[in-house]
């Protein structure tokens, strides 16, 4: 009996602790208690697609702060958003080569970084730590990253959050930007669980990705023509002119190994007098002089030339040169842990030693395409890769750039995480519209061959995986329906931003070239569709050398101008189209030379 009683008693104490901590957790906000569904529910708030966020960065000298934009250090502000303020909290600008661009094209609008937990670890926005705000340059359409993300993720794969944010400063109107959810322990939490794996960003030491990498380029010292020449046969693009501006004989090729340190250094001694030398290094790593230095590790020709140019290269609208480092590539090396300086040096996780020999190993299985299964997250790469290649983005792992994605480990598997498609749908190089449009899905490299990406090549290594990247590229294409979805979605985001894009006083392009962009995008979205159906029941050949001999059912994209949306030289002369940029920026415009 008393035992009974004992126990009536726990119950009833139980159930009133429960009816407590329910009431706590329902007037959790005026209790100043912080819940944790709420410590998580940022996709909720600023990353609800239904709106458009405000965002107010409160900051006593901005003028100050915009000066130094192109340092990249930490400045402390107030950011509220939608209402809620944030004291105390990290900002600086962002981004590599498009500091510089930004410099150049005479305008102040920075892309951003908020730090909400830099100061103060324990500080978040419902859970966020830190938070990306795109400034959309390169995008006539405003929407090329934006659709990019929510592709990915209806897919299935873990992508960022993003939204549309109109941004003032202490008040005073600034612009339209992309909120973006940055890649970092929050995303990790959300997208993995807390016991997630490792997280690094690969990027050679000559273009940027991570924070430091790249902070030595100069975008002026960059021959734009090379990236965007509009010849209709892309195969003539002569990447040994890019950035040096010197023909094959003339160029110093960069070690790959030892060995061919070593081979290099008899090989300068003995044609000192006929060649170039690189420029000086310190002990640090630094280069004495300001030129864009080669990616570490960048391999040659089979000709001795600059890195694919005997390689695939997809589609009639093919060519160019790899850029990126091997490491880079998720090449295996050796199981030396330095020579994946690129990959471990941004490291966006606490990796220790062990981390390091595990994601080597699984380098080299993927390298020599064993036990596939066990060092690949099939699923999710093919998922990932049915969508990076109908997006048609050149400044990526598939392009001659070899950058902007994360890699994700956990337990020696790997996954890539999609980032920066603002050149994305065929502008990162913007030519041929019918190549683009065509790009092969089978062989969809350029600047390198397929054997040059094994994160791709394992494939169509195995035609088992292939069929399942076809299945899987069908069943994308049906779910995004253009009529159903691209053309709705598509006019539905138009209407959600225009009057934010119009009134935009700092934007990079006129609101009539805004409208023009989004036609283009649609209009690129449908022709892209129309190939890849004809790829997969084979109308239309899905590699480069099948167009190259029958090229008679390509659909036919002459109409369709890809400078329209925005290139990588923001569609100056040459590349069509010019910048608006507001009444802001006006009088800075007009003394920029966006030719040179």
């Amino acid at each position: 009996m008393s035992t009974h009683k004992n126990i009536d008693r726990v119950c009833i104490a139980a159930l009133v602790i429960a009816m407590i901590v329910t009431v706590i957790f329902m007037h959790a906000d005026t209790a100043g208690v912080i819940t944790a569904s709420a410590s998580c529910g940022y996709e909720s708030r600023l990353f609800d697609t239904s709106k458009v966020h405000s965002i107010d960065i409160v900051m006593d000298d901005w003028d100050g702060f915009i000066e130094t934009c192109e340092d990249e250090e930490y400045t402390s502000c107030t950011v509220v958003i939608d209402g809620d303020s944030y004291k105390n909290v990290a900002i600086r600008a962002k981004g590599n080569t498009s500091l510089s661009t930004v410099s150049q094209l005479g305008s102040d609008r920075y892309s951003l970084k908020i730090e909400f937990d830099h100061y103060n670890s324990a500080e978040n926005y419902y859970g966020l730590d830190k938070l990306c705000l795109n400034n959309i340059i390169q995008d006539t359409t405003y929407m090329k990253d934006y659709l990019s993300y929510q592709l990915m993720a209806q897919m299935g794969v873990p992508s960022p959050l993003c939204s549309y944010a109109y941004i003032t400063i202490n008040g005073e109107d600034w612009g339209l930007y992309l909120a973006v959810e940055d890649v970092e322990d929050a995303f990790l939490e959300r997208s993995y669980g807390s016991d997630h794996g490792e997280l690094y960003k690969p990027d050679s030491q000559s273009f940027g990705g991570g924070r430091g990498n790249g902070k030595d380029f100069k975008m002026d010292e960059l021959d734009m023509d090379d990236f965007n020449s509009n010849d209709s046969d892309r195969e003539n693009f002569d990447p040994s002119q890019m950035a040096q501006g010197a023909d094959d004989s003339n160029r110093p090729q960069p070690p790959q190994n030892d060995d061919q340190r070593s081979e290099a250094s008899e090989d300068s001694s003995s044609n000192s007098d006929d060649r170039p030398q690189p420029p000086d290094v310190t002990q640090d790593g630094d280069t004495t002089d300001d030129r864009p230095q080669p990616p570490s590790g960048a391999t040659q020709g089979a000709d001795g030339g600059m890195p694919g140019q005997d390689g695939d290269n997809h589609g009639p609208g093919g060519g160019g040169m790899s850029m990126g480092s091997d490491d880079v590539k998720l090449q295996y090396i050796d199981d030396d842990t330095d020579s994946y300086s690129n990959i471990f040096d941004n490291a966006k996780t606490d990796v220790t030693k062990a981390d390091k020999k595990r994601l080597i190993a699984s380098l080299k299985s993927l390298s020599e395409g064993t036990d596939i299964e066990d060092v690949v997250d099939t699923d999710e790469v093919i998922r990932y890769f049915v969508v990076h290649n109908f997006l048609c983005n050149g400044d990526s792992y598939t392009g001659s750039m070899i950058h902007n994605y994360y890699l994700y480990e956990e337990d020696g598997q790997m996954s890539m995480i999609p980032w920066d498609y603002n050149l994305a749908f065929g502008t990162f190089q913007s030519s041929d519209a019918t190549a683009e449009v065509n790009t092969p899905i089978d062989t969809p490299v350029s600047g390198g061959s397929m054997d040059d990406r094994p994160m791709l090549s394992w494939i169509f290594a195995d035609d088992t995986y292939t069929q399942l990247y076809h299945q899987y590229f069908s069943e994308f294409l049906d779910s995004v329906d253009f009529d159903t979805l691209f053309d709705t979605l598509i006019e539905t985001t138009k209407e959600l931003i225009a009057p934010y894009v119009e009134k935009d006083p700092t934007k990079f392009y006129t609101y009539e070239e805004f409208e023009q962009g989004v036609e283009a995008l649609k209009t690129f979205c449908e022709l892209r569709t129309d190939s890849i159906e004809g790829q997969l029941d084979g109308t239309i050949p899905s590699t480069t050398d099948g167009q190259s001999e029958d090229d008679s059912n390509l659909i036919d994209a002459s109409s369709l101008t890809l400078s329209d949306m925005g290139t990588m030289n923001h569609g100056a002369p040459g590349g069509g189209g010019g910048p608006g940029m507001g009444d802001r920026n006006q009088d800075k415009v007009e003394e920029t030379d966006l030719s040179e």
